[in-house]
């Protein structure tokens, strides 16, 4: 005899029935979640002791097809533990969400870093839920999808006032989760999705007053981009590239170059760039095929400017955060680090960015930081730049990104700021920990060798502790790893490399390097 069959109840069932996805019911609900924020960030954010619980969604909901070309992108996902710093407020508590497991070694390893904080204290106040899902589906969708695990967060969510989720990035997938959780995110609303994509991002920049490359935008079609191509050929006869760039691209995985062929101005004609197109364009992900780029842009619409030249030229980003009230501060300056055949790849940062022109480059960013504040975005993001050094000396700054969302100098920085209690100041263009101290860092998110296959996340700290590798808080100088997961499969991980100096931080770097391939030999 089947009892539980005949009694009719199961161990669970939806009791509430959120609006539909994407329903106007849906966005006032959203809406009335957020006004909630606007108190947390003025009296809770700033208070050390105050209860709060924080919802961490390291979701990159982003084209699945684009991101699964990257090498171990699951791990990526390791990438916000640097967030568990929070827990040295010690009435803090955390959910992390992920898509498979984490190595409890790894949860440990990020622990023992905490200032004033037992590792003990801290694990008591955490709690990591997995979808176990490896699957190339965004975290976020894989969460919806399975409403058990959603009532098992709202349960651990002890007051919902005083509660806010923090994402990768934003999409309409996190504004649904926000609604099912009935929590605030810190963020921008996804509705203004198209302010921070390629298209929108050359608005606000026209907008803002500051120099961008002359260009094309909301382009949709293969027809548009030739368009575009055989325009600025024309105006600029002595242009060798163009980059195409997917409203949504990722890490330079969304852009593609255009070498223009030998044409006189005359023959730039957009037959001509069409019969050449095949030949001279060129994704900058490998595993993207012509055909591909072209679906997807397609499908995203996207941008063509011109592939700025110059003797001297650098990459720097500005990293901003909006809070409710609207104000602006710019929280961090890097040179970024890109690599490919044509610069366009994110590797790591430098930070802070060169004593040059990194006053003035935040001064730049600040501007396009106030448009975007009016406009109604929130939360932490990055701007890129190109920098090219003229004759005089000074430099000339082209905005050419925003990212609404965090991205590869969010976590370097937050690791610095919460292990060292220290601030940039963007006028002087240096960060200072609370005792005063300079600090600088040099870090990569693609620290890559097919000798680190096999080296286990318990294998990297062996290594690290016996070559006196780990981070160190008295000195506050050291290294600190992230990715670990993807370390054994792919052989891959990140560095973020803490010096009293940029040369000691870099050679932190070299020294790492080089025990890594020493023991891998």
């Amino acid at each position: 005899m089947n009892i539980i069959a005949d009694t009719g109840r199961k161990t669970f069932a939806i009791t509430h029935q959120p609006p539909a996805a994407g329903s106007e019911e849906e966005r006032k609900a959203f809406n009335e979640i957020q006004q909630s924020f606007a108190r947390q960030f003025e009296e809770v954010f700033p208070d050390k002791l105050a209860p709060r619980t924080v919802v961490i969604l390291p979701s990159l909901s982003l084209d699945q097809e684009i991101l699964s070309k990257i090498k171990g992108i699951v791990h990526y996902e390791e990438r916000m533990l640097c967030l568990l710093m929070l827990l040295r407020m010690p009435l803090t508590k955390i959910i992390y969400l992920s898509s498979v497991p984490l190595a409890e070694s790894i949860i440990d390893y990020y622990l023992h870093l905490l200032p004033g904080i037992t590792g003990y204290h801290a694990r008591k106040r955490l709690t990591m839920l997995s979808c176990y899902d490896s699957s190339v589906k965004p975290l976020t969708q894989k969460i919806l999808e399975r409403p058990r695990l959603i009532e098992r967060i709202k349960q651990l969510i002890t007051d919902p006032g005083s509660t806010h989720l923090t994402c990768y990035n934003i999409t309409s997938l996190e504004k649904t989760l926000v609604v099912h959780l009935g929590i605030p995110l810190f963020g921008t609303d996804p509705d203004k999705f198209y302010e921070g994509s390629k298209s929108g991002g050359r608005k606000t920049f026209r907008e803002s007053g500051v120099n961008l490359p002359d260009g094309f935008e909301d382009l949709s079609t293969k027809e548009d981009i030739v368009k575009a191509l055989a325009a600025l050929k024309k105006k600029y006869p002595g242009l060798r590239k163009a980059v195409v760039k997917m409203n949504d691209g990722f890490s330079g995985d969304g852009n593609a170059i255009y070498t223009y062929p030998s044409l006189t101005k005359d023959d730039a004609s957009e037959k001509n760039i069409e019969e050449s197109l095949s030949q001279h364009f060129k994704p900058v992900a490998k595993d993207v095929s012509e055909k591909l780029f072209f679906d997807k842009f397609k499908e995203m619409g996207g941008i063509v400017e011109v592939f700025l030249d110059g003797d001297i030229k650098m990459s720097p980003s500005v990293q901003c955060v909006i809070s409710p009230a609207k104000e602006v501060e710019i929280v961090s300056t890097h040179d970024q680090l890109l690599g490919g055949d044509d610069g366009q790849i994110f590797i790591g940062a430098i930070f802070p960015a060169d004593e040059m022109y990194s006053i003035s480059l935040a001064a730049e960013g600040k501007k396009i930081a106030e448009t975007l504040a009016k406009k109604g975005a929130l939360g932490r993001f990055a701007i890129d730049f190109i920098s090219v050094k003229q004759d005089d000396n000074s430099w000339r700054h082209y905005a050419i990104e925003i990212n609404l969302r965090k991205g590869g100098t969010t976590h370097p920085f937050l690791m610095l700021q919460f292990l060292t209690g220290g601030k940039y100041n963007a006028d002087t263009g240096e960060y200072l920990t609370a005792s005063g101290n300079k600090r600088f860092y040099f870090a990569s998110d693609n620290v890559s060798s097919e000798k680190y296959k096999g080296l286990t996340p318990d294998d990297l700290i062996d290594i690290s502790m016996y070559h006196e590798l780990m981070y160190d808080g008295a000195a506050q100088e050291g290294v600190m790893f992230h990715l670990v997961g993807a370390l054994s499969e792919y052989g891959k991980l990140g560095l973020v490399c803490v010096g009293s100096t940029p040369g000691r931080a870099k050679e932190y770097y070299d020294k790492t390097i080089r025990i890594l391939d020493h023991e891998c030999s």
